[in-house]
């Protein structure tokens, strides 16, 4: 489960990500520098034509070769989703996953326009299968929101089929088909007039997304003039009533076991314990006249637990960020707070100001995650 955001104003883009995944899974983020093209490439399952890369910057899960989210050298941010759909994705041979097309999509994209085509070509071309999950059999079909400083689109899918519309002033995605009949481009398969949600499995309930994507619906609703980053990332550690530990709110709830029969324990900020995680959380910022001036935070783990380190890609990625042992280090300590929630006062205090100084540019990357490795040390031994 994951959910996505996007919202674009006369200064850029605002584009943000948490990507949910097995509680136990390290993911890293890694700049990817160009290549140039020939010979073949091969991605999770299938061997593909290389037509070559722009660089970007990704996170990825460390058995995955796609991403989950991420942002390249032109400016185009891209991030998926997990769909429930009536296209039998078990059944179907090893092809394209979410993760591959998203990577896909930013290797290959110079712009949002751009890397719709490329990504819906190779849907269409290779169709999407083979599971997802590191340890279980778990295939499905991805949503996308691809997006850069002058808008973006919305794509849903299911197996070859896919229809988008365009984000406008911005919008969000979460863990279910959102079009209806207001997609304006898609594949030929798809007569005028058909009602996407025809693609969802009706056995599977919409609110294991509703809650969440309320949550950043609203969001994106305050709009470019007023959302900053900060509010971004609040929305990215919201638990049902605002980030976990925020003033005024309980922070020793136990987060739950079990979703609950409306889900209402699945939330933007994710703890379902021992089922799914918010492994990795991304913010990008791109200037609409500069797109190489583009500025990046990321959180390694669960955002309530983790501080969002900024960078900018330009300038390179800490090598401190590709390490999986720090991510190992923030999962224990998200296991610490989810078995002893009044814990997370002491996590939040530890790490607010080390964030608050990264914010103020008091420390660049690399100072931030000294900080934060010391922080760590402390809070568990």
């Amino acid at each position: 489960m994951c959910d996505t955001l996007a919202v674009v104003g006369d200064r850029g883009l605002l584009f943000a990500k948490n990507s949910d995944r097995p509680p136990d899974e390290p993911q890293v983020v890694e700049r990817f520098p160009t290549r140039a093209a020939g010979g073949s490439l091969r991605t999770q399952y299938l061997e593909l034509p290389d037509e070559g890369a722009c660089a970007f910057v990704g996170s990825r899960p460390t058995w995955l070769w796609g991403v989950e989210h991420g942002l390249n050298e032109h400016g185009v941010a891209i991030g998926n989703e997990k769909l429930y759909t009536t296209g039998r994705p078990k059944a179907r041979p090893e092809a394209l996953l979410g993760m591959d097309l998203v990577r896909l999509g930013l290797e290959r994209g110079t712009s949002a326009d751009h890397a719709v085509e490329v990504m819906t070509g190779l849907i269409e071309r290779h169709g999407q299968g083979g599971s997802g999950e590191r340890d279980t059999f778990d295939p499905y079909d991805s949503s996308f929101l691809v997006a850069d400083a002058r808008g973006g689109w919305i794509v849903e899918t299911c197996d070859r089929t896919w229809a988008a519309r365009p984000i406008g002033a911005g919008a969000s995605i979460s863990n279910r088909i959102s079009l209806e009949t207001d997609w304006t481009r898609a594949s030929a398969d798809v007569a005028p007039g058909t009602d996407f949600q025809a693609y969802r499995h009706p056995a599977v309930a919409t609110t294991i997304a509703d809650h969440r994507l309320a949550a950043t619906t609203r969001c994106v609703a305050r709009g470019a003039g007023e959302l900053t980053v900060d509010a971004v990332i609040a929305a990215l550690r919201d638990h049902g009533t605002g980030p976990w530990g925020a003033p005024g709110l309980p922070v020793a709830v136990q987060p739950p076991t079990d979703p609950g029969p409306d889900h209402r324990g699945v939330t933007v900020c994710m703890h379902v314990v021992g089922l799914q995680n918010t492994t990795a959380s991304m913010v990008c910022a791109v200037p609409r006249r500069d797109p190489a001036g583009a500025r990046v935070w990321v959180a390694l783990g669960s955002p309530c637990v983790s501080a969002y380190v900024p960078f900018r890609p330009a300038d390179g990625v800490p090598a401190g960020l590709a390490d999986a042992s720090r991510w190992a280090r923030l999962a224990a300590v998200r296991d610490l707070v989810e078995a002893r929630p009044e814990r997370l006062a002491e996590v939040r205090a530890a790490i607010d100001p080390i964030e608050a100084a990264a914010r103020d540019d008091a420390l660049d990357a690399v100072g931030t995650l000294a900080a934060l490795d010391a922080a760590l040390a402390l809070l568990v031994p």
